[in-house]
This record gives C-alpha cells, sequence and structure tokens, in this order.
C-alpha cells in the first residue's frame, strides 16, 4: 500500500502513496464517523448547559442526521461541480468551524444551528473518501483499500460513546466539538498536501426534483428519530411526516430516474451489483446498529454496568471487526468474495444469537465473547459488500455510486435502531403481560422466590419487590426476542448474495 499511484489518476499528486492517501480519507472518515456517535453521552451534562429538557436535547442528534441524510445524495453533483479536493476542503474545513461553533453554542437554538452546519459539511466527507479509494486503487487491491477504509466506518459508532463519556467527564462537554479542531486541521494540511484539484464543469441540475429529495428524506429521517418518542402513528405529527415522505420520494424517484440533470443518478441502481448492495447495506443497518444501540441499554440498565465498563465490554466487537477486515484483505483476491460474505452472515447471526441466551446472572466474558464472534462477521461482511457494489461501475460513477450506497448505511442505520427499539418496547409490554399472570399467591415458586428475599406474602415491600423482579425479568425476555429479531435479519440476507455478480478470484 506504500508505493506511488502509478496509473491514471487525477486525484492523487504525481509520486504520492496510495499509503498516505489511504490516511488521509481514514483520517477524514473517522472525524465524522465518530462525531455522529461521541456526542450521545454528553446530552445530560448538554441539557443544564443549554437550557434543554430531555425531550429537546434530542435535536441535537436529530439536526445533524436530517442534514447528513439529504446532503450526501447531493456528494456526486457537488464533485462534478467543484472536483474531489476542492469540495473535501470545504467540507474539512466547514467542519472544523461548525465544531468550534458548537462548542461555543451558549442556548439550544444555537447548538441545532450549529450542529445542522456540522451534518451538511460532514455528509460529503464519507462517499468523498470511499470515492478516492476506489479509483486510487486498482481493481486488484481494491478489497485492501476497502478494508482500511472500512475501520473508520466500523470503529466509529463503537468507540464513540466510550470516548464521549471519558472526554465529558475529564474535560466537559465542550471538548466533544473541539476535540475536532486540531484533528481536523491536520486533515485539512494533509487533503491539500497530497490531493491535487480536478477540474469542475458546470452541470444542468433539476432543483424541484432536488427540493423534493431534500424533503422526503428530511421527513423520513425526522420520522424515524422522533417516532419512538412519539409513540410512533399514535402522534400526528409521525403521521404527517410519513405522508410527506412517502409522496415526496416517490415523485422524486418517478421525476428523476432518467432525466439527464437529475442531481442524483438514479438509474445507476440499474446495476445489479450496486442496487442488491445497496439493499443489503439498509438491511445490515438493523444487525450493526441495532446491536449497537440495545446493548449499551441492557448493561447500564439490568446489570448496573457503569459506562467505562459498557465500553470496555463492547470494545472487543471493534477490535475484532478490525480483524474481520485484516482476514478479508489477505482473502479477497483468493476466494469468492460472497462466500466471505456468506462465513460474515454465519459468524453475525451466531455471535447476536449468543445474546439472546442472556440473563441476569450473565457475567461480564460473556458479553465479551459473543461481542468478538459478532463483530468479526460484521467486519468480513462490510468491506466485501463495500468492495462488490462498484465492482460492475465505471470509474467516472463512482462519486454518484457512494452517495447512494452510504445513504443507504444512513436509513439503514436509522431505521435499524427506530425497528430495534419499537420491537424492544412492544416485546417488554408483553413479557410484562406474561409473566404476570403466573405471580399469584396460589403460586409456590412466588412463596419460595419472597423466602429467598427474607419476605412473606404479608411483607410490606413483597409487591414493590416482586413488581421490581417483575420488570427485570420482562425487559431481559425482551432484549432477547429483539436480539432473536436482530439475528434474523442476518439470516434473511443471505439469499441475496446470489443476486451479486463476481468475476473470478485473481
Amino acid at each position: 500500500m506504500n508505493e506511488p499511484v502509478a496509473y491514471a489518476t487525477s486525484i492523487a499528486k504525481p509520486g504520492v502513496s496510495r499509503g498516505l492517501i489511504s490516511i488521509t480519507v481514514m483520517l477524514t472518515t473517522i472525524m465524522v464517523i465518530l462525531d455522529m456517535t461521541i456526542v450521545n453521552v454528553a446530552l445530560p451534562d448538554m441539557m443544564g448547559a443549554l437550557g434543554a429538557t430531555s425531550d429537546q436535547i434530542t435535536w441535537v442528534l436529530t439536526s445533524y442526521i436530517v442534514a447528513e441524510a439529504i446532503m450526501i445524495l447531493l456528494t456526486g453533483f457537488l464533485v462534478t461541480l467543484f472536483g474531489r479536493k476542492r469540495l473535501m476542503l470545504v467540507s474539512v474545513a466547514g467542519f472544523i468551524i461548525a465544531s468550534a461553533l458548537c462548542g461555543q453554542a451558549d442556548n439550544l437554538a444555537e447548538m441545532i444551528v450549529f450542529r445542522l452546519m456540522q451534518g451538511i459539511c460532514g455528509a460529503s466527507v464519507i462517499p468523498l473518501s470511499q470515492s478516492v479509494m476506489v479509483d486510487v486503487f486498482p481493481k486488484e487491491e481494491r478489497g485492501k483499500a476497502m478494508a482500511f477504509w472500512g475501520i473508520g466506518i466500523m470503529l466509529g459508532p463503537i468507540l464513540g460513546p466510550t470516548l464521549g463519556g471519558y472526554i465529558t467527564e475529564h474535560l466537559g462537554w465542550r471538548w466533544v466539538f473541539y476535540i475536532n479542531l486540531p484533528v481536523g486541521i491536520l486533515n485539512l494540511l494533509m487533503v491539500w498536501t497530497l490531493l491535487q484539484a480536478e477540474a469542475g464543469r458546470k452541470v444542468r441540475a433539476d432543483w424541484l426534483g432536488a427540493l423534493f429529495m431534500a424533503v422526503g428524506i428530511g421527513s423520513l429521517q425526522l420520522m424515524l428519530d422522533q417516532g419512538n418518542q412519539k409513540n410512533w402513528f399514535d402522534s400526528g405529527l409521525i403521521q404527517i411526516l410519513a405522508a410527506i415522505s412517502i409522496m415526496t420520494l416517490t415523485y422524486f424517484v418517478i421525476r428523476s430516474w432518467q432525466r439527464p440533470d437529475s442531481i442524483v443518478k438514479l438509474d445507476l441502481l440499474k446495476d445489479r451489483n450496486l442496487a442488491t448492495s445497496c439493499f443489503m447495506m439498509f438491511v445490515f443497518g438493523l444487525g450493526m446498529f441495532g446491536t449497537i444501540a440495545l446493548q449499551p441499554i441492557m448493561l447500564e440498565n439490568l446489570l448496573n454496568y457503569n459506562a467505562q465498563t459498557t465500553g470496555l465490554v463492547m470494545a472487543p466487537r471493534g477490535l475484532a471487526s478490525m480483524l474481520g477486515m485484516f482476514l478479508v484483505s489477505r482473502l479477497i483476491n483468493r476466494v469468492d468474495l460472497r462466500l466471505i460474505i456468506f462465513t460474515g452472515f454465519v459468524l453475525s447471526a451466531t455471535g447476536t444469537w449468543m445474546l439472546t441466551q442472556k440473563s441476569l446472572q450473565a457475567a461480564e466474558v460473556d458479553f465479551i465473547w459473543n461481542g468478538v464472534v459478532q463483530g468479526l462477521g460484521l467486519g468480513m461482511i462490510f468491506v466485501p459488500l463495500s468492495t462488490l457494489a462498484y465492482e460492475t461501475l465505471q470509474a467516472a460513477q463512482t462519486s454518484q455510486a457512494a452517495g447512494i450506497y452510504n445513504l443507504s448505511r444512513t436509513i439503514g442505520s436509522s431505521v435499524g435502531i427506530s425497528v430495534a427499539t419499537a420491537i424492544l418496547s412492544h416485546a417488554d409490554k408483553m413479557s410484562q403481560s406474561g409473566l404476570s399472570a403466573h405471580i399469584t399467591a396460589s403460586n409456590p415458586a412466588v412463596t419460595q422466590w419472597l423466602a429467598t428475599q427474607h419476605l412473606t406474602l404479608n411483607s410490606p415491600q413483597a409487591i414493590s419487590t416482586l413488581a421490581s423482579a417483575l420488570q427485570q425479568q420482562a425487559l431481559m425476555v425482551a432484549f432477547n426476542d429483539t436480539f432473536w429479531v436482530v439475528m434474523l435479519s442476518f439470516v434473511a440476507l443471505a439469499p441475496l448474495l446470489l443476486l451479486i455478480r463476481r468475476p473470478s478470484p485473481h
């Protein structure tokens, strides 16, 4: 990976090694990906400083997610207009400025505006970095490039909460944003030094279609983010957002499918590999982000782990993902990538199945092992899937394709978290109802259990103790049921591998 780029490409300066290009784009990717999750643990501290309620403070996350989802699809158009180096410089510089402003925010309104700026500026970085890696490396080395790039994508969501908790505890919540400044400035210097400008060109744009796209994706993301808080379709707001997203996105797709001036080249989805990979990455969001979102809640709320212990227990999943990517980089030109992905599905499903077997008596090492198995599988899925997505596309199409592919990941993560949380809430109610039917005075098991707590049916604390135990056991059952659904999502994806075309290994 350290040899100079020797074949025709206009993005790397002559004599610059592929290794340096890889480090440059990976740093930008890690910075942006981390910022999606590092803020989560700082929200309680931000509430007091910004004068926000628990419901209001979630807009700090929502504003970023909505802006990123809307802008990510515009990456291909902006690349054509400005070129990749200029767009990368503007994106990183804007992200640095927005981060500094977020750290200075004095109220919730300011924070939301500055987070919108962050999302707008950071959105293009991920598809841009992937596009650069795809173009700089020849096809036979593209798997290694995707493995290196995937480290940032996979580690960001896992390390973000742990790093955010440490920074918030020792430096204060404002440093969650300030930490982007030195990293961002280094990124800016590397992009300026190592990449060379490409000629941009003016292009016609269907701005009406772009407006419908922005409204549709923004409404969809708002619906997914606020759905659980608003009790989904019992809320008029959620119903309105659903109706708006369906109508506007349907019109956008019909209008833009083959228009030459469309902002997003949706006709790229005629490519079977890209379309299948996008769908698989969308569903992959349920497996990856559903687990990452729910497991910390289970560890902290049910097993009383503190934030640091939770982070340490979940960290091996990230390390195992790195190992999976390393294995893929060694096998990618020797083994059919579809076989590697299938193996990843098996490992991910197995690791998730191990989560379904947990109880309130589970030890820390039990969670570490299931994280290792699942993480190894996730790493073996992500890299080859990202490689196959561009396998049958022309080089000039990668920026547009990267925007579509990464939107699938972004929307998939939101859907995954929302679906997993909704299933957990429903399963919790069902479990409480089912278990409470067995808690009666005539059930000898109830009397025996109370005796172990040094209580009887007539003790004043008996009802509250039983209610607390019921809630804990019901929630544990609900987590197990939810992880069953996550496991099935990996199983259901496996047959889709038959739709992907793959040339013979080199």
